[in-house]
């Protein structure tokens, strides 16, 4: 970069902070620019990043990081933020293997203060900080957690929300309203700066003066003997009922937050001026921020969703490099267009994730049997069960990183009473480039315990339309799961499904049995067609099911071969591999079974090929231990460790 460009110059905040302020709005493009520069070569969050650009100025322009303590909620507006705190050398790295997280990441910099990525946590993570610091003796810095209108539809989010204003703690909540979550904001809740007027107003309210006078007068008040608290109580009233009608504010005021707002997200002159009068307040504030998502580019501007997480695009069209191709969230959702066109009791639930999940199709053609529910996953589960009582066949399809807050639904509120909701787990195994946060590595051990459910593990196109049709046929929950991957087409598995059985794709004279999940058939395929040119012959079998298993019949199939190996795209501690084994103790205890998952870690970001490069699941890796095990003396419950080869 050349040495006008004031983004090189920027190796800190303090950098920033000696900045001159007619230099902000240059910066700012500089900013924008270097954004776009690298999502569109390596994809990423950018219409999000585009909205917070001087908002993120500001914050850093008035206040001390990393001694006052900044909280991203999701973290997908943060990439302002890491450019301003001494990471612009490496941003072209981001969201690649072994390069920087798409998210704040505490091992990356002291600046990052919680690892984040799912929605809704950080007023609570920030109230946690300011009490722990209170707790250390640290009573001036500031806290300021960042969460969006989107976010703010997450239950936990309002849980810190009344948890803060009960304390009364000087808790710095920044609310970025871009009316927008990933879709378009759903609920009663949603904030939106269309109907907040009297800006002035508010940021008076924000300063100190105002707040001791006002202290002044409500001492005042109930200084008057006899009619004091009445009048106090009735001023108090007043008020309320004042700026709610002017700031529709008063949820904010009822749990025991100061509310500034509506303030131009956009304006760092504004925001710099609230954010000074705001931290002399000594109270518990709401400063209510309107942004633009994708501000600065005008095909993000123009399409908010599908550049909230983007794939590699054009810079000059907006149009992504490659088109990818069929995939199993494709496969999902047509599967599920078929049934819904013929049984109009069949209803989809989203949270927040209709074009991810590939819903957007039956929201397009059936609005009347969709429903989002914005970023609550845990209700979208107990509303789906809700519906399933009233008659209906509804379909919650939810990425299986955020069913993790789901586990008390489905065992309290679907599985129990046995009702029939239809479980989508998009974005099921390794999934790459968001990172340890947005793993779906952990489905299989959170749910394969669960009385009464049903899990499904299908293998391409035509596994699909049988998963689906093998829910919607039966009266019980079932779950399917499927990776973030191309799903193939295969004729050979058009077959019927049965209860507890997979399907055999035989060579006819093989010794090997390598058993596979779903999400690992193409990759073990690949890894059977290399070891028969080294005279090495494999029968795969395509689980299918994960829960339940026909075990008679497998202890039977494994009984055939010499050498069992299960692969899968899971966490292998309480994976099907560890399933199996116990199966084969009860049945075959003689039988040289190796299992291979996921290691006991978390993983960053890297692409889906990569991972499973890294931990030897890829087809390369599947040959390597397939050799290992045939050539090995008796091993049962054998697993891999870090590396391709550590078994």
């Amino acid at each position: 970069m050349s040495d006008n460009n004031l983004l090189s110059n920027i190796k800190s905040p303090a950098d920033l902070k000696s900045m001159k302020k007619e230099d902000l709005p240059k910066l700012a493009q500089e900013l924008r620019e270097r954004i776009i520069d690298v999502v569109s070569s390596n994809g990423g969050h950018l219409a999000s990043n585009l909205g917070a650009v001087e908002l993120s100025i500001a914050l850093h322009r008035e206040f001390d990081s990393p001694k006052d303590k900044i909280i991203w909620d999701v973290g997908h507006q943060c990439y302002t933020h890491k450019l301003l705190t001494g990471r612009n050398d490496r941003f072209e790295t981001i969201r690649k293997k072994d390069g920087l997280s798409g998210f704040p990441k505490v091992s990356e910099s002291e600046h990052d203060i919680v690892e984040t990525g799912h929605a809704s946590t950080s007023i609570s993570a920030a109230l946690g900080v300011l009490a722990g610091q209170e707790v250390q003796g640290d009573t001036e810095s500031a806290v300021v957690a960042v969460i969006g209108d989107g976010a703010m539809t997450g239950g936990m989010a309002f849980e810190g929300l009344n948890h803060a204003g009960h304390l009364n703690k000087q808790l710095i909540v920044i609310l970025n309203d871009n009316t927008m979550s990933i879709s378009k904001n759903v609920g009663a809740l949603s904030v939106s700066h269309k109907y907040l007027i009297s800006n002035y107003l508010s940021q008076a309210f924000a300063t100190k003066r105002y707040q001791r006078l006002r202290e002044k007068i409500d001492s005042g008040l109930q200084g008057f003997p006899i009619i004091g608290m009445k009048l106090f109580d009735l001023v108090v009233r007043i008020k309320k009922g004042l700026k709610a009608v002017v700031f529709k504010e008063s949820i904010f005021s009822d749990l025991g937050f100061e509310y500034v707002g509506p303030i131009d997200g956009h304006s760092i002159a504004k925001l710099s001026k609230v954010f000074r009068q705001v931290k002399k307040i000594g109270k518990p504030t709401v400063i209510h921020v309107v942004t633009h998502k994708g501000r600065g580019y005008e095909h993000a501007e123009g399409n908010p969703t599908m550049f909230h997480g983007i794939a590699p695009f054009s810079v000059e069209d907006g149009k992504l490099v490659e088109r990818s191709s069929y995939s199993f969230t494709a496969a999902f959702s047509d599967a599920l267009m078929r049934h819904a066109e013929n049984n109009k009791n069949v209803t989809a639930i989203s949270a927040a994730m209709s074009k991810g999940t590939g819903l957007y199709k039956f929201q397009e053609k059936y609005p009347e049997r969709f429903y989002d529910v914005g970023i609550a996953e845990e209700h979208a589960v107990t509303f789906a069960a809700g519906q399933a009582r009233a008659g209906c066949r509804p379909v919650a399809a939810i990425y299986s990183t955020f069913m993790q807050r789901t586990v008390d639904q489905v065992i309290h509120d679907v599985a129990l009473p046995g009702l029939p909701v239809l479980f989508g787990l998009d974005r099921s195994g390794v999934v790459g480039d968001d990172g340890e946060t947005h793993q779906g590595i952990y489905d299989i051990a959170l749910f394969k315990t669960v009385p009464g459910l049903t899990i499904l593990s299908p293998g391409c196109r035509q596994d699909m339309n049988g998963a689906v049709d093998y829910a919607m046929a039966g009266n019980g929950p079932v779950m399917v799961r499927y990776p973030k991957a191309a799903a193939v087409s295969m004729d050979e598995l058009d077959t019927p499904w049965i209860k507890g059985r997979g399907t055999v794709l035989s060579e006819g004279q093989a010794s090997v049995l390598l058993v596979t999940t779903g999400g690992l058939l193409k990759q073990a395929m690949a890894a059977a067609a290399s070891l028969r040119e080294k005279g090495v012959y494999c029968d795969i079998y395509n689980l299918r099911f994960i829960k339940p298993l026909d075990e008679e019949y497998i202890a039977d199939l494994f009984e055939s071969y010499k050498q069992v190996i299960s692969i899968e795209d899971a966490a292998r501690i309480g994976g099907i591999g560890e399933t199996l084994g116990s199966l084969i103790l009860n049945y075959q205890p003689g039988c040289r079974f190796n299992y291979y998952g996921l290691p006991d870690e978390f993983y960053a970001q890297g692409s889906r090929d990569e991972l499973l490069q890294e931990f030897g699941l890829d087809s390369a890796g599947i040959e390597k231990k397939v050799l290992a095990a045939i050539d090995s003396p008796l091993k049962i419950y054998s697993g891999n460790t870090r590396k391709v080869g550590g078994a």
